[in-house]
């Protein structure tokens, strides 16, 4: 027998949440849970702790370049006769922010204030999928060590506990 529980299409999902979830639609999925809440409930809670988040430590753009290196590189031709070229290598730009980390433990620390708990749930073997009915999870169940997750191909999940 098959437990099942319903939820909101992925819209609902914050920005970085969507972004996650379409980058690891094959892996496990992380959500922050609570049993008996429902899955809007939480994605306004989410919603809420991303702003306090955001307020208390705000974006820190960065910019690094990679340090530029002169490397020399031999060329022959087929008589043998040799020179020497100079490869430059490296001196790429990149952006980041330097607060994203401990935006990240703020954003975990309010979600925990609020009863959250952040889980991966692993993909539902092609069994459990098989039989379990379509549906979406509308209200956080309780899990179990074998409770898994069901992409839907609407952007939705189900979170399934065989047994």
């Amino acid at each position: 027998m098959f437990r099942f529980a319903l939820s909101l299409p992925r819209p609902a999902l914050s920005v970085m949440g969507l972004a996650a979830l379409v980058l690891s639609a094959c892996g496990p999925l992380g959500l922050y849970h609570k049993a008996g809440v429902p899955v809007a409930a939480m994605n306004n809670t989410l919603t809420d702790c991303e702003v306090e988040a955001l307020a208390k430590v705000p974006v820190d753009q960065r910019i690094e370049r990679d340090p530029i290196r002169i490397v020399p590189r031999r060329i022959c031709d087929s008589a043998g006769n040799c020179t020497v070229v100079y490869d430059r290598v490296g001196g790429e730009v990149r952006t980041y922010d330097a607060n994203a980390g401990l935006r990240a433990r703020v954003l975990n620390q309010c979600m925990a204030n609020k009863g959250f708990t952040y889980v991966n749930l692993p993909a539902c073997s092609q069994g459990v999928k098989r039989a379990a009915p379509a549906g979406a999870t509308t209200v956080l169940p309780r899990l179990a060590p074998n409770s898994c997750a069901i992409r839907n191909a609407d952007g939705t999940f189900q979170i399934v506990t065989p047994g």
